[in-house]
């Protein structure tokens, strides 16, 4: 941190400090901003609309691409605007976070209230909590031998490091997020399914806009809806899948099958990842990689996030999980995080094999 700072760091072999002592550090960093916010929001949604025009407008197929990709970034953009209103720390009005969430989680169809409990009750709630945690939670050796041979194809495909998209709309979006069972998501409420229906509409109305462009300017129906509807939905599913697997797979990150043992080890320090980029591309992701800050305190807000992270850094040196990006070490992690070893505390391959430590 470029500011003086009075506190000392804790040093790296003493007991970890309580949730609530180090969330102390970081409450000057917690005021929100309601004018950045809705500024924030307004201009990613101005932009994502260009782009969305661009790919109608243009007629170069590889100038529709660059749109229509950039597009499905930019409703990630836009979606982490949204998390942050679903953490109520956008904005300091609460039932205001309540709708721009809503509006800001419409590109990319999806529903508030049960990104709301899925994400904010289960996955910060228990972080990496083996039956509790769902996204991306490793199977054991065991249970991988048990899974029949197309779930256990399905597992190699998503864990692949190609396939984040394919995982995050089967396994989190269709089963979880669209119209969920009470059986999926371990209950029901009137809010699921009128913000199901709402994320439903919006992607059918936005299909029919698209078809209706296409008539209007005389394209090919499925070649717009390709440019202009599906692909940025699957750059966007892609993105997010992606997001969650850099945030908590990590040869250092433990997961754990006892709550008891999982509550012990404090896991909102040991079970993120703060990812660092070249050329200040955090800044593009609104610095929701800036993850071990996150996960301490939900309520500061995104665009107080590089200066949590640094302050958390300081004070619990060698304890937070910082990784250098890039695609190597990706693929590297992917190789060699397929299942866990809920015993010894490590990740296996498919055979069983232990993973090395340095990658």
């Amino acid at each position: 941190m470029t500011t003086e700072n009075s506190l000392q760091p804790i040093d790296p072999q003493a007991e970890l400090p309580h949730r609530k002592i180090i969330r102390s550090w970081l409450i000057p960093l917690s005021e929100k901003d309601t004018f950045k916010a809705i500024t924030l929001l307004t201009v990613d949604f101005i932009i994502l609309g260009a782009l969305l025009i661009g790919t109608v407008y243009f007629q170069a197929w590889w100038v529709k691409l660059l749109c229509s990709l950039t597009a499905g970034f930019w409703i990630g953009r836009i979606f982490i605007i949204g998390h942050d209103a679903c953490h109520q720390s956008l904005t300091p009005h609460r039932l205001l976070n309540k709708w721009l969430g809503r509006i800001a989680f419409l590109p990319g169809v999806s529903p508030y209230s049960l990104w709301d409990v899925g994400h904010n009750v289960v996955h910060h709630g228990y972080t990496n909590l083996k039956g509790v945690d769902f996204v991306w939670q490793p199977a054991s050796l065991e249970e991988y031998q048990q899974m029949t041979p197309m779930r256990q194809f399905l597992e190699r495909i998503y864990r692949s490091g190609w396939a984040p998209g394919i995982y995050y709309i089967n396994e989190i979006w269709w089963k979880k997020m669209m119209f969920p069972s009470k059986s999926a998501m371990g209950t029901q409420r009137k809010s699921f399914f009128w913000d199901s229906l709402l994320c439903a509409s919006f992607g059918i109305l936005w299909a029919i806009a698209v078809i209706v462009a296409a008539i209007a300017t005389d394209q090919s129906i499925l070649s717009l809806l390709f440019f202009t509807w599906l692909l940025p939905l699957f750059f966007w599913f892609s993105m997010i899948g992606f997001v969650v697997y850099v945030q908590h797979t990590h040869t250092k990150v433990v997961w754990h099958d006892n709550k008891a043992e999982w509550a012990k080890a404090q896991p909102f320090v040991s079970t993120t990842v703060h990812l660092l980029f070249k050329f200040q591309f955090g800044a593009l992701l609104h610095h929701i990689m800036e993850h071990t800050a996150h996960h301490v305190d939900m309520s500061i807000p995104l665009y107080k996030l590089k200066n949590a992270q640094a302050q958390l850094e300081y004070m619990l040196p060698e304890r937070i999980v910082v990784q250098p990006f890039s695609w190597s070490w990706y693929f590297r992690t992917a190789k060699s995080c397929k299942l866990y070893d809920y015993k010894e505390k490590h990740w296996i391959d498919f055979k069983g094999n232990p993973t090395p430590q340095a990658l």
